[in-house]
Order: C-alpha cells, then sequence, then structure tokens
C-alpha cells in the first residue's frame, strides 16, 4: 500500500473497510464508511442523545413535546383531547361572501366592487354603472 496513513477503518465489526473520507458518528463518536453512518445502520448505543424527534399535531400542526419515556401517539392523542386549538369550521369559511346589489343577481365575489356613485357592492359583471342601472348621481353616467 502506497499510502498507508490515509483514510479510517470502519468501526462496524462486520465492516471494516477502509474509508478515505471517513464520517465520525455526532452520537458515539466512532467512525464509519458512508453505509454505516447512520445510528440504526451501526445500532448506535448513544442515538438516544441525538435522534430527538418530535411529533407535531396532525389537525393544528402545533410540536407536541415528549418526555423521555412517553409513547409520542399517547401524548399526542392527549393532545388533542385536551389542548388542540384545532378549528374545524375555521377550514370551512366561505371566500365569496360579498353578494351583488343588482336585483335578480346571485353571484358573490370574494373582493368587494363597489360603485363610487351609488356605494352600493356588485359583482364584476354589473360593476359598471350601466350594468346595474345606478341611480346615485343625478349626472349623466355616459357623454354618449
Amino acid at each position: 500500500m502506497e499510502l498507508p496513513w490515509l483514510g479510517e477503518h470502519c468501526s462496524e465489526r462486520t465492516c471494516k473497510q477502509l474509508d478515505f473520507l471517513p464520517l465520525k458518528c455526532n452520537a458515539c463518536g466512532e467512525v464509519f464508511c458512508k453505509d454505516h453512518i447512520r445510528y440504526d445502520d451501526h445500532k448506535c448505543s448513544s442515538a438516544y442523545k441525538k435522534n430527538v424527534q418530535v411529533p407535531v399535531c396532525p389537525l393544528c400542526d402545533t410540536p407536541i413535546p415528549v418526555q423521555k419515556g412517553e409513547i409520542p401517539d399517547v401524548v399526542v392523542g392527549a393532545h388533542i383531547d385536551k389542548d388542540c386549538k384545532y378549528n374545524p369550521a375555521q377550514q370551512k369559511q366561505k371566500i365569496f361572501t360579498n353578494k351583488c346589489s343588482k336585483p335578480g343577481c346571485k353571484r358573490k365575489e370574494m373582493v368587494k366592487v363597489v360603485c363610487e356613485q351609488c356605494a352600493g357592492s356588485f359583482c364584476i359583471k354589473h360593476r359598471h354603472p350601466l350594468d346595474h342601472e345606478c341611480k346615485g348621481s343625478s349626472q349623466p353616467i355616459s357623454k354618449a
């Protein structure tokens, strides 16, 4: 071997591969190849120190703290039963709430369109004073 000082052997006892770019586990501090660097791949005994996952409530998207030894599913279930701020009515709020003021028109718009002359709220089709027979101003609407 020409450069015996380069690289390190994988600490996994079944591997021992010489790796020129070895990776150090941030939990146990041992050196591993790319195939054994994950905690599960080398059965890291110190993984509990670093491999911490926080469950998130599926309804309100809030992270739920879990104490050591608790089952995450049970803790999230208790959160849903007691502390969850999920409001199903909030999901079903109507978007189109601005009803057209023209008699006979049942259209609703997302954005309020107000006539400058009569101050009525109209749909896009009836927004122009000529389209809703505006009676708000005594001035002629059009010169034509």
